[in-house]
């Protein structure tokens, strides 16, 4: 797929008002970390699981409604953290990412808060294109490996760029086994990134 993309937000798309996408933009910002550990204490059952991706799935196809991307299919599957992924593959689906995954970040914030407003409860949902988050995810996790050593290595804490709530969850996942170092958001909205702190 052509990594030169043409910037488009869902606040060009006539999708959801902006009031709703801010509130979903809000709902996200909610410290990964935290996020994590809270879907760790939570059993899901079968049933609620069928609920989420049906939810999920109905409203991602609606908000699709609204690009001009031809027919497409939505795979869903289980990612290695537990995490309910739904990777949309077709035609021309460049409009669907935008410059930087700006716009999937944005389709993501508002199929989770509908999904959060409709079962509940908060339960990782991620929303892909034909692998482009899979791929960044890869490029992420090296780099929270990358810090790790780094800020172990130099027993000084690394801070790392500002990242989406979805990022910094990654971040925090990929580390959160090593024992060697502890991870925290901190910052204010754009600004908010991972700092990776030495244990020892």
């Amino acid at each position: 797929m052509d990594e030169k993309m043409t910037e488009e937000t869902l606040e060009d798309q006539p999708v959801q008002d902006k009031a709703f996408a801010d509130e979903a933009v809000a709902e996200e910002e909610a410290d990964a970390a935290a996020a994590v550990e809270d879907e760790d204490e939570r059993e899901i059952t079968d049933e609620e699981l069928d609920r989420i991706a049906d939810t999920a799935i109905a409203a991602l196809q609606d908000i699709l409604k609204h690009f001009d991307v031809g027919e497409v299919t939505i795979d869903e599957y289980e990612g290695d953290d537990g995490e309910l992924i739904l990777d949309i593959t077709g035609d021309d689906l460049a409009v669907l990412i935008g410059r930087h995954g700006k716009t999937l970040d944005a389709l993501q914030f508002v199929v989770s808060a509908i999904t959060v407003r409709s079962i509940g409860f908060r339960y990782p949902v991620v929303i892909d294109v034909e692998g482009y988050k899979s791929r960044q995810r890869q490029k992420l996790e090296s780099i929270a490996r990358t810090s790790a050593n780094k800020a172990a290595s130099q027993h000084r804490s690394v801070k790392l760029r500002p990242m989406t709530p979805y990022e910094r969850r990654i971040v925090h996942i990929a580390l959160r086994d090593d024992d060697r170092v502890q991870t925290a958001s901190e910052g204010e909205g754009a600004a908010r990134h991972v700092v990776v702190i030495p244990t020892r």
